[in-house]
């Protein structure tokens, strides 16, 4: 007779499996794949960013100080800006120069507005980003979060598609 663990083994016989065997198993089954989990997102961690999710997080560096025409140096003259409700889909601004003059109309109406990139996924043409917006308002300082996804195009944002936010 030899034993392994828990599982009794006799020759000729059937092998028998001690009572809570197959729990202590499962929990070290999820033990491992967490740790495999854990390992492979921290070596892709030392991986460098894509071109494309340092251009979003310049961007966005850029909104935060206010300043469109930073902004316009990483975007194609044809960009669009479109906000996506449900199944309708809304061209709120289309070309270099009309984003810049309503970032800048949307940085007078609210000088305290910040974003807060929390979240980034990239594929070969676009990022999508979970984007935390704060300003301070009547109600002291508020908080939304919404989903974007910069396409590119050239190693410029193309369109920069907006989701409804999450408050």
């Amino acid at each position: 007779m030899r034993m392994f663990a828990d599982v009794v083994l006799t020759a000729g016989t059937r092998s028998e499996i001690r009572p809570g065997t197959l729990e202590r198993m499962r929990h070290l089954t999820c033990i491992l794949a967490s740790w495999l989990l854990l390992a492979s997102a921290s070596a892709r961690g030392n991986e460098p960013e894509s071109p494309h999710v340092q251009t979003v997080r310049a961007f966005i560096a850029a909104f935060n100080a206010h300043d469109s025409n930073a902004m316009s140096k990483f975007v194609t003259d044809d960009v669009q800006w479109l906000s996506v409700d449900g199944s309708s889909i809304s061209l709120e601004t289309e070309g270099k120069a009309a984003l810049v003059s309503a970032m800048n109309d949307y940085f007078e109406s609210c000088p305290t507005c910040r974003s807060e990139l929390t979240a980034l996924i990239a594929s070969r043409d676009r990022v999508s980003a979970v984007e935390a917006a704060t300003w301070s308002g009547k109600k002291g300082v508020q908080t939304q979060s919404g989903v974007s996804v910069y396409e590119f195009a050239g190693g410029l944002i193309r369109r920069v598609y907006y989701f409804p936010s999450e408050k």
